[in-house]
């Protein structure tokens, strides 16, 4: 019984010095991938993006909200652009604020950000995916 018992707790230690082990790493991981962007903008919000998929290649738009979403932006709508011959991606600002699509802009790579007020209770920014989609800092 003695013996039972030494060996129920070396099985306890081990798998308790596993779990210490997989949480060191873990948090070493969410430094290597921590992104010095500011991504909040007015009043400490989240920056709220509308992502349309311009490009015509099937998934585009699902990989840039994950990127997005990595990067703390709130992703709000991911939808088809009302065509699919965008070269260029271009960031849209919706605010009369840029600094919200000036801030997205910057963790894409700088892509073109222009000014299109709307409601913006929707999204601040709207970023069309174009064909050149592969100049984005998606990685």
């Amino acid at each position: 019984m003695i013996g039972g018992a030494n060996a129920g707790m070396r099985w306890g230690t081990a798998l308790l010095a596993l779990l210490v082990v997989a949480l060191v790493l873990s948090a070493g991981y969410a430094r290597l991938r921590w992104r010095p962007f500011p991504t909040h903008g007015p009043a400490e919000r989240v920056i709220r993006v509308q992502v349309l998929n311009g490009s015509g290649e099937e998934g585009v738009g699902s990989k840039l909200a994950v990127h997005l979403r990595e990067g703390a932006f709130h992703v709000v709508d991911i939808d088809n652009a009302d065509g699919f011959d965008y070269f260029t991606t271009l960031v849209v600002a919706r605010s009369e604020d840029p600094l919200p699509a000036l801030t997205v802009a910057n963790y894409l790579g700088d892509p073109p950000v222009i000014r299109q007020a709307w409601d913006r209770d929707f999204a601040e920014v709207t970023v069309i995916v174009g064909s050149d989609r592969s100049r984005l800092k998606l990685d």
